[in-house]
């Protein structure tokens, strides 16, 4: 089979270079300019066809109504604030965003009229994705991109972000993969063997993956041979650039993952890294790098002990579920079932009746979806604040 652009350019690289780490080979895969698989311009994020999709679209609109609540008890927290500064990172097509002006323009106009929301794509932050910088960008929805020069900051007090809000976004970071041998850990690096990518075994990269693990008392030495666990250093560049952004208000970071000690434990052997592609997670993460998503579980004492030492405060750590429930979706959902119900008697089951109970049917299965604590409802919500 002939080798995609992006696999040769691997291999050019590894030749030239030597062995990559996993989180190099990680950030080319997804990042790499033109050929990674968010760089392409076609990810496929949703349902039909699609490689993966969010909380956004499961149900964009029960989901960013949460969200526009949210956002509007803090606005009314920080003193109804004008404008008040929204930065979505990673916010892809902007469903998310206009799902909460939507629900702010119906059920809020003062807060609407405040809200001045801004969205960055941080697949271009190469400062956050690997060790060097390079230009970033806020875009509007259907507003052309800015300049990183353009990006709020706390130098900036009325420009300044008061939430900056993440959904799904740090799982999709570079990560490196140590792995335990006699009692021995070693970082798992990329090569090439007989024109094909392989794993091979070698020292850490850099004394910051060596004793990460250690800084939270992990026991790795007890959890046998081959047991692998992912260490997400650029989850720490991202909270401490996140921070600087941020002068008063909250980040609200939404993802799968959970505390250290539950997330390197010995049940998880095989470590939490998963590929996606058309809805089928499979394990082979150098099978076809640019075409496939790659991710891994969120180590959330990471960003909360990171952010206290950017002077960011623990304001909330729950699961997705309860974060929702707190905010009224299930009262929502029973409003729109008597909504749907009136509706269908009153059209008296014909045609039009009979789609808006089947879409109240669908929209309640969604909501399942959201809150099911053993799928996307255990997704955790840290919210940070200074």
């Amino acid at each position: 089979m002939a080798l995609t652009h992006l696999q040769q350019l691997i291999i050019e690289r590894i030749q030239r270079e030597g062995p990559l780490t996993f989180a190099e080979y990680m950030r080319m895969a997804l990042y790499e300019p033109h050929y990674g698989y968010y760089m392409t311009g076609s990810t496929n994020i949703g349902f039909e066809g699609a490689d993966f999709y969010t909380s956004t679209d499961v149900s964009s609109t029960l989901f960013a109504n949460c969200c526009g609540r949210q956002l509007y008890q803090w606005w009314e927290k920080l003193g109804r604030r004008s404008p008040f500064v929204v930065l979505e990172q990673g916010a892809g097509r902007g469903d998310l965003a206009r799902g909460i002006q939507s629900w702010a323009e119906q059920e809020a106009t003062d807060f609407h009229n405040a809200l001045d929301y801004r969205l960055e794509d941080i697949g271009t932050g190469q400062d956050v994705l690997a060790s060097k910088k390079s230009e970033s960008s806020t875009v509007s929805p259907g507003q052309s991109s800015a300049s990183r020069d353009s990006l709020p900051g706390s130098d900036d007090t009325a420009q300044a972000p008061s939430v900056i809000i993440s959904n799904e976004l740090v799982d999709a970071f570079p990560v490196h993969i140590v792995e335990t041998q006699h009692a021995q850990l070693y970082e798992i690096y990329v090569d090439v063997q007989d024109g094909r990518l392989c794993e091979v075994l070698g020292e850490p990269s850099s004394a910051e993956v060596a004793t990460y693990l250690d800084s939270y008392k992990i026991p790795w030495s007890q959890f046998g041979d081959g047991w692998r666990a992912e260490i997400n250093l650029a989850a720490l560049r991202w909270i401490r650039r996140t921070a600087r952004l941020l002068r008063r208000g909250y980040i609200l970071t939404i993802d799968y993952g959970d505390r250290a000690r539950a997330l390197y434990s010995r049940a998880r052997h095989h470590g939490t890294l998963a590929c996606y592609f058309q809805h089928q997670m499979n394990e082979r993460p150098l099978a076809r790098p640019g075409e496939q998503d790659i991710t891994a579980h969120v180590n959330f004492s990471a960003l909360i002990n990171e952010g206290r030492r950017q002077g960011l405060r623990l304001h909330k750590f729950t699961t997705q579920r309860l974060w929702l429930e707190s905010l009224g979706i299930r009262e929502e959902l029973e409003q729109r079932r008597l909504r749907d119900f009136a509706e269908s008697v009153s059209a008296r089951a014909s045609d039009r009746g009979q789609v808006a109970l089947l879409q109240w049917y669908d929209l309640r299965q969604r909501v399942a979806a959201l809150t099911d604590p053993a799928g996307m409802g255990n997704f955790k919500v840290l919210v940070l604040r200074r």
